[in-house]
């Protein structure tokens, strides 16, 4: 073979390699990506379910101090992990519940995984925040 003809071939490699580094990047971020919305839904879906124990009345299961005094992810019908995340309630249910999810992806490889919560207030709109981005 002559020199040029070797020359493309190790080109080639380097090219293909590259390739499929770049590819397995975008396809972790991806997941991570992925895992992240999938918490964000479920906090989402926590806190529906923890406003409406609220609007129920307390002969069929709901407060009965009127606000979220008392409650835990088994009164919401919540399980604390899934193939998504854990997930938690923080501090102690009052005027407001505020529910922290973890991701199960770490999306830069450091070991740190990326940590969501939401406060539930009893009136008014529930309000995403990271704890601890990734």
């Amino acid at each position: 073979m002559g020199q040029q003809q070797l020359l493309l071939i190790v080109l080639g490699v380097i090219i293909v390699g590259i390739a499929v580094v770049a590819g397995l990047n975008i396809f972790n971020q991806s997941a991570f990506e992925s895992n992240r919305d999938a918490v964000i839904l479920d906090l989402n879906q926590i806190a529906q379910k923890a406003q409406q124990y609220l609007r129920k009345p307390a002969s069929m299961g709901g407060p009965t101090t009127g606000d979220f005094t008392g409650v835990t992810l088994a009164t919401l019908g919540v399980n604390p992990t899934n193939e998504n995340g854990s997930f938690a309630i923080s501090g102690t249910p009052g005027a407001t519940l505020v529910v922290t999810g973890t991701l199960k992806e770490d999306g830069d490889g450091d070991g740190t995984l990326a940590v969501y919560s939401i406060t539930i207030p009893t009136v008014g709109t529930p309000t995403l925040a990271t704890v601890t981005a990734d």
